[in-house]
């Protein structure tokens, strides 16, 4: 019985310190673009000086690293794709990305005698959508269509005092979130 409750105890430790270190991955993309014809990215640039500028130089590192890997080149503008990594880090947490990103109307058409337009207005170019802490979002725009065609988004939990174990969390993240990526490679 006491082996019973000790390898009991044991298997609970393990599944807590396994669950407090786990990244939640949520990922989508547009399912009718054909992500072949994409070969370049640039990324862009944000709206406002990142509060952590090495944490956002390292996330940007691991993205060029995991995507040069995958076949893709960064290119200073005019990619394919334009990569937005936003954190809620404290290296992006509600900036805009100053990426030109057209307002658009998402409700349903007005009636022909409405006297004012009802539903969400789109996000303005100089707004950003609220990252929470812990958070790191990466959205992939095409640039010629103007839209978005695959986002996805990792949540880990970071400890600021140790830096070297939270950018190994960033890095495997990183990793995690883009295993599909580009969709229908693997």
């Amino acid at each position: 019985m006491n082996l019973f409750k000790s390898l009991m105890a044991m298997f609970l430790v393990i599944m807590a310190i396994t669950s407090a270190t786990a990244q939640k991955i949520k990922v989508g993309y547009d399912k009718s673009v054909d992500f072949s014809r994409y070969k370049t990215y640039t990324v862009a640039e944000p709206g406002i000086q990142p509060t952590r500028p090495l944490l956002h130089a390292s996330i940007v590192g691991s993205l060029d690293h995991e995507l040069k890997s995958k076949g893709f080149a960064r290119t200073e503008s005019d990619g394919d794709l334009i990569l937005i990594p936003e954190g809620g880090t404290e290296f992006g947490v509600n900036q805009a990305a100053g990426v030109p990103i057209s307002p658009t109307y998402a409700g349903a058409p007005p009636a022909i005698n409405a006297t004012m337009w009802t539903g969400a207005a789109g996000y303005a170019a100089s707004s950003a959508t609220y990252v929470p802490e812990g958070t790191l979002r990466i959205d992939f725009i095409d640039r010629a269509a103007n839209k978005v065609v695959w986002s996805g988004t990792a949540k880990v939990k970071l400890d600021v005092e140790r830096k070297s174990k939270s950018l190994e969390l960033i890095d495997k993240s990183i990793l995690k979130l883009l295993k599909g990526f580009p969709p229908g490679t693997n």
